[in-house]
């Protein structure tokens, strides 16, 4: 969708392949010109003033529409993010519904009051406090939560009022497109909501270079995030990166082991481990750290490796060949700097046609190990025994990331005492390290992210600039 038309690549197309079955091409979406590309940021603009003028009541309605017309459709969505990202059915389930609460949350958020009144020194003066869209929004986002996490930057940047031109990730760009699809059925003005396909090496520098921009927000890994930094440097736009995570868990002795070994299991291994809050660490004390390990080894066994549309699967692929090849890579690392593989050895019952990885647990790993400070985005964790909270806790910190994690205690003060020393920007106790709501404020520390969180009431104070006027009566 550019300039409020759904455009035709001609000849010039991007092959959508299914993970499960890498040889079956699913979708086909444009692959825009550099040239197509500048021209949408110019429609935008006029998108984002028609989309500014409309009132909260009614942008607020519209994206209720949207958040209806996401549940209407939830089937076909949920079939074809199964289909395009290879996430089991549950997975896609989820996340469809979690992307139409997005669009309900802010929508509601229209009928709340707003803005502010200042007490002023000077005579007969009322000083107010106003919010206001920025303009114009470049959403970049990744292809492990398609849906997801377009719906929560389109929520809160639509509902402020802005225009967004959304560059939707090569893998999955096909589930990007309904939901614009949906925006605009729903009424969104369509020059108000801008898609762009195409590929990195021919439209990169022209998504960036716009005049047109006000705000840039991104969700993908550190290395990418980290150089998008760079090359905004300088300029006077607004730019949220939400990057990496080696999220940590810890396990006391006194854990319910078989309720920590379900959580970290879930977290560590659901959509094959391709999530930033994954728990890819586990800080367990020394007492118990066979126990768990046990524990964890019988979970990784009992999922069922599959497309993610069949019947049992719950064990999804990784997203294509070369994320595939890096994830088995770190294993093997590991295994070479003298890390134990405990289980994920066996490929024989992995399909032969997709990009599967078997979940892995790998034990006798050093803090020093690429497989304990480097991001994997796959199906894979390692254990580690400490002695102790203050050591865990520690161990945890240690780290350039700092997304999420979670300790696992019967006891309150060390709950108290690992949520008050922990350095990440969400931290829970017996719960994942994933799984935040959309309300809850997210986005991490240190190189998970840049200071402006993504959810919740927070979300709006990036698409939003602040205007304080006074009025003296004469």
């Amino acid at each position: 969708m550019v300039g409020g038309e759904w455009i035709d690549a001609g000849d010039d197309w991007l092959d959508v392949r299914d993970p499960s079955s890498w040889g079956n091409v699913i979708a086909q979406v444009p692959s825009l010109s550099a040239e197509t590309v500048r021209g949408a940021f110019k429609s935008a603009r006029e998108g984002a003033e028609e989309w500014a003028a409309t009132g909260a009541l009614d942008r607020g309605a519209v994206l209720f529409r949207a958040a209806a017309l996401l549940r209407e459709r939830a089937p076909e969505l949920t079939a074809l993010l199964t289909r395009e990202n290879g996430k089991t059915t549950a997975e896609a389930t989820v996340e469809v519904a979690k992307s139409a609460e997005f669009f309900e949350f802010y929508a509601g958020m229209a009928r709340l009051p707003y803005g502010e009144l200042i007490h002023d020194a000077r005579p007969r003066t009322t000083t107010s406090v106003r919010r206001e869209p920025v303009g114009v929004v470049l959403v970049i986002t990744p292809w492990n939560d398609p849906l997801l996490t377009p719906a929560r930057k389109l929520a809160p940047a639509l509902f402020a009022g802005n225009a967004v031109v959304l560059k939707p990730a090569s893998d999955t760009p096909a589930i990007a497109l309904e939901l614009v699809r949906a925006l605009v059925d729903a009424g969104v003005p369509p020059r108000a909501v801008t898609t762009v396909t195409g590929r990195a090496s021919v439209i990169a520098d022209a998504l960036i270079e716009s005049e047109e921009i006000d705000a840039v927000t991104f969700t993908g890994s550190t290395e990418v995030g980290l150089d998008l930094q760079r090359s905004l440097a300088g300029r006077n736009l607004r730019v949220q990166t939400e990057m990496g995570g080696k999220n940590a868990a810890i396990v006391l002795a006194d854990a319910d082991l078989e309720l920590a070994a379900d959580t970290i299991a879930a977290a560590g291994f659901a959509q094959a481990g391709q999530r930033c809050t994954a728990t890819s660490r586990v800080l367990v004390e020394a007492s118990v750290h066979d126990a768990l390990l046990q524990l964890l080894e019988e979970r990784a066994a009992r999922l069922v490796p599959g497309p993610g549309g069949a019947d049992g699967t719950t064990l999804c692929p990784a997203i294509n060949p070369g994320a595939r090849d890096e994830i088995l890579r770190h294993v093997e690392g590991a295994r070479s700097e003298g890390a134990h593989v405990v289980t994920g050895t066996d490929v024989a019952q992995l399909p032969d046609d997709g990009c599967y990885v078997a979940p892995t647990v790998v034990a006798d790993v050093t803090s020093d190990m690429a497989i304990w400070t480097q991001e994997v985005f796959g199906p894979v964790v390692a254990v580690m025994p400490v002695d102790g909270l203050a050591r865990a806790i520690d161990a945890a910190n240690a780290s350039e990331y700092g997304l999420s994690a979670a300790l696992f205690t019967r006891d309150l003060g060390a709950a108290d005492t690992f949520l008050d020393r922990i350095r990440t920007g969400q931290a829970a106790v017996n719960l994942p390290t994933s799984g935040w709501d959309v309300h809850h404020p997210f986005g991490g520390f240190k190189l998970s992210g840049s200071a402006h969180k993504e959810q919740g009431l927070e979300a709006l104070h990036f698409y939003q600039r602040v205007k304080t006027c006074a009025v003296r009566a004469i």
